[in-house]
């Protein structure tokens, strides 16, 4: 008896972690790639998730299945989109506290041209990611690769299957970086510039109040552009 009494004492110290519950998660889904731009998104909703007792996984999936996922319920949400997307995809809540601005531009590997909107594009052979909307929406009826990640982007460039790519300015600055293609050019000024937010499938509709008042918080306390920064420096 008096060793097992030991034995109980002894595990008392852990009790309180064993029997902690798990947080709940909350399942998003974003575009496949490595993208600094994401990586702001994702670090910025997982300190706001944390701070709501929840626990935030991020799905990388190819194109739009991202938002036919996130509206379908089959995620729980879109990591980061451009205003606007739920008048397309009716089953989504924007969360309305922006994460960052995202600046499409276009890069270039030796082909030089006045940039003047999108339809100074018009003469060239495009890439770009799969899936980001607004590139979509601006480049119909012109000549387009489209292609999994930027990286897969910028080596089409390189080796001439196309003239320029068009994405967002972090992701490329970073890809520039990585793979040392001190050649390439960004072309001034953006095409566009716009802040994106989350979104929440309508079955998560209570969460959306509470997330916006916690992302509010972390903008007023400089969280957010910290966040930013630091993955800046990192790219």
């Amino acid at each position: 008896m008096k060793r097992r009494s030991l034995i109980r004492l002894a595990l008392l110290p852990w009790l309180p972690a064993m029997a902690a519950p798990a947080k709940p998660v909350v399942n998003v889904s974003t575009l496949v790639g490595d993208d600094p731009a994401t990586d702001v998104a994702e670090l910025v909703l997982r300190e706001a998730y944390n701070r709501l007792g929840y626990q935030l996984a991020v799905h990388r999936l190819p194109g739009e299945r991202t938002l036919i996922y996130a509206n379908e319920g089959r995620m729980d949400g879109e990591l980061y989109r451009k205003l606007g997307m739920d008048r397309s995809y009716g089953n989504l809540i924007i969360v309305p506290v922006p994460l960052l601005t995202y600046e499409i531009v276009v890069f270039t590997h030796g082909t030089n041209f006045i940039l003047n909107g999108w339809d100074s594009l018009k003469p060239y052979t495009i890439g770009h990611v799969r899936g980001i909307k607004i590139v979509q929406e601006n480049t119909i009826g012109m000549k387009t690769e489209a292609v999994p990640t930027m990286t897969q982007a910028f080596q089409k460039m390189m080796v001439g299957r196309t003239d320029v790519v068009v994405g967002n300015r972090l992701s490329g600055m970073a890809v520039i970086k990585q793979l040392k293609l001190d050649e390439v050019v960004m072309l001034a000024p953006p095409l566009a510039a716009f802040p994106v937010y989350h979104y929440l499938h309508k079955k998560h509709a209570a969460l959306v109040p509470q997330l916006a008042a916690v992302l509010r918080q972390m903008r007023a306390d400089k969280i957010i552009e910290n966040i930013q920064q630091r993955v800046a420096a990192g790219s």
